[in-house]
């Protein structure tokens, strides 16, 4: 049976292996990296008309500032950070499907000015001349070795057993170049991506990669559940779309 091995950060790591486990997936969580807060000074809410949320991790680590946008709208990314948002007392207006990107031309007309909460690593948004963006970076996701539990089961896994879900394209080129640290062999290993730009941040040589629909968990999920099944993602030639 595919072993799927998670390694993004807590508390995410724990819910996509639940996630994976209630679908029938044997999987195990390795977090090889931690989101920590930073410092943070908001803007005054107002010069605020709306919050541009991409992450849960940025109303996690967001601190006491957040408080000053309590009922502010919101355009969250995806369902779980929309649910996340919702939980901090935001005003969920539009949920993205494709990214923030897609969901900044859904922007309400009378929310001319945002607030991008985010964290150091992140998209670079093009926004119309109509709006403003101030962006505050209030987390940053710090790389974490790889734990020696992991990299001796990817050792003893036979070639192609072993999928390995990657969540944003920095966790993709830190699980790379610890593989190579490693010695691992990237030949033996599938990786299944959130998103096509974080399957192309992991490099070349795996047994296979490809990338989920939309870039949230569900399809994430939805996309490892089929290379878990189908043969036809053993192979090399596994294309980063189905």
């Amino acid at each position: 049976m595919t072993l799927a091995i998670v390694i993004r950060p807590e508390p995410g790591c724990s819910a996509t292996v639940a996630a994976a486990s209630r679908l029938g997936m044997a999987a195990q969580g390795f977090a090889m990296a931690a989101a920590v807060p930073l410092a943070w000074a908001a803007p005054p809410p107002g010069e605020v008309d709306a919050l541009l949320i991409g992450s849960a991790n940025a109303l996690r680590h967001g601190g006491t500032a957040l408080q000053g946008f309590h009922g502010f709208p919101a355009y969250a990314v995806g369902a779980a950070t929309a649910a996340a948002a919702m939980r901090a007392g935001l005003g969920v207006v539009a949920t993205g499907t494709q990214g923030l990107q897609e969901i900044v031309a859904r922007i309400d007309p009378g929310h001319r000015r945002l607030l991008r909460l985010c964290g150091r690593e992140r998209t670079t948004l093009t926004v119309p001349p109509s709006l403003t963006l101030s962006e505050r970076v209030v987390y940053e996701t710090r790389p974490l070795a790889m734990p020696a539990t992991l990299a001796g089961l990817l050792a003893r896994q036979a070639p192609g057993e072993t999928l390995v879900l990657l969540h944003s394209a920095g966790a993709a080129r830190h699980f790379a170049a610890e593989c190579d640290r490693l010695a691992l062999v990237r030949a033996h290993l599938r990786l299944a991506a959130l998103s096509p730009r974080v399957a192309a941040a992991a490099g070349t040589g795996w047994a296979a990669v490809a990338a989920a629909e939309r870039p949230e968990d569900a399809a994430l999920l939805a996309l490892a559940l089929r290379m878990c099944h189908k043969p036809e993602y053993s192979t090399r030639r596994a294309p980063h779309r189905e």
